[in-house]
This record gives structure tokens, C-alpha cells and sequence, in this order.
């Protein structure tokens, strides 16, 4: 534990540099499990829709598959394109469907837990993991620094809006449900 205050020392003296914003905050590489699982549905899912016999019993089957795929679609995008960038104004994070973004002025405190960063806003508590080993608090550091700059800066609010993932998955959607279609010609 004697290590720790040292650490957190070199963290803060690191912050005191802050890096030219936008900065992205250095996450691990997404697994090759997820890029494969990502990919997959893509590929698998419209070949076995086409496949598949024409039959009441079929539009079931298909639509099962194109919803499982969907999810695995969704949830293997959060891994792969999982993004957080911070900026003068806000720290924004890309999940699988959507962007978040929060106004710096809109964060009550920055701590690090284990090896995320939980920032803590009213009752929200908003918790990026996925942070290289050993950088958490380099990370929770440069955050408290960019948070104090932006003190007296206009705050700039945004919704959470559609990300990338959100138009892969409607084009999973187009590919599976299109496949089928195309193959008995109803479309």
C-alpha cells in the first residue's frame, strides 16, 4: 500500500501535462472473440435465413435468428466499439448503440475503483472500464484536470445520440431479412 501514494504522485504530476484535447483515454484492445463475434452474425445469419424452407414455421425461425444475431450484433459492438474521448467541454463515450456525452460542469466527483473510473453525477454514476492496466489513475487525474479548466467554460449539454453501431446493426437487419426475401423471390 506504501506504493500507492507514490503512484498516485506520478499520476497527478503526468496530469499536470495534460494532453492536446481531444484525447482519447487508452483502453485495451477489444479481444479477438469479440471482433470474430461481431463479424459473424453478418456473415452467418443471412446465409442461414436464405437457406431456410418457405413456411409459416420459417418466418418464425428467421425472425428468431435475425433478432438473436441483432443482440449479438449489439452486444459484441459495445466491445469492439467502445470508445471515450475527452474534450474541453465534456467527456463523451461511444457504446454499441449510442453516444453519451457529459458536461464536465455536470460531474461532482472523479474517483478511481479497481481498474475503472466512476464519475459520480448527482445520483448518476457513469463507470468507464476497459482502461489499459495500470492507467486508471493517470486517467482519473488527466479527467480532474481538464474538469478544473473547464470550470469557467459555457457548458455545452447534448443528448445521447445514435452511434455507429446503431446503423451496423440496421444493416444486419437489411442483410438478414433481405436474404431471405431475395432467395424466395418476395422481394
Amino acid at each position: 500500500m506504501s506504493g500507492q501514494p507514490a503512484q498516485q504522485g506520478k499520476d497527478q504530476e503526468l496530469a499536470e501535462q495534460i494532453p492536446a484535447l481531444p484525447w482519447r483515454v487508452p483502453l485495451d484492445p477489444a479481444p479477438w472473440w469479440a471482433w470474430a463475434l461481431f463479424v459473424a452474425p453478418f456473415i452467418a445469419m443471412p446465409v442461414l435465413n436464405s437457406w431456410l424452407w418457405m413456411g409459416a414455421r420459417d418466418f418464425l425461425a428467421v425472425t428468431l435468428f435475425t433478432i438473436i444475431g441483432a443482440s449479438v450484433v449489439r452486444v459484441a459492438g459495445g466491445v469492439v466499439l467502445y470508445r471515450v474521448d475527452l474534450t474541453e467541454t465534456a467527456v463523451k463515450a461511444r457504446t454499441s448503440l449510442l453516444v453519451r456525452s457529459l458536461a464536465w460542469q455536470d460531474i461532482d466527483q472523479i474517483e478511481v475503483v479497481e481498474d475503472a473510473v466512476v464519475l459520480t453525477s448527482g445520483k448518476d454514476e457513469n463507470e468507464i472500464n476497459g482502461i489499459a492496466k495500470g492507467r486508471p489513475g493517470y486517467v482519473a487525474a488527466v479527467m480532474e484536470a481538464v474538469r478544473s479548466q473547464a470550470g469557467t467554460s459555457p457548458v455545452r449539454r447534448a443528448r445521447p445520440h445514435p452511434g455507429l453501431g446503431a446503423l451496423l446493426v440496421l444493416i444486419y437487419l437489411i442483410l438478414s431479412v433481405g436474404a431471405f426475401l431475395v432467395r424466395w423471390h418476395l422481394l
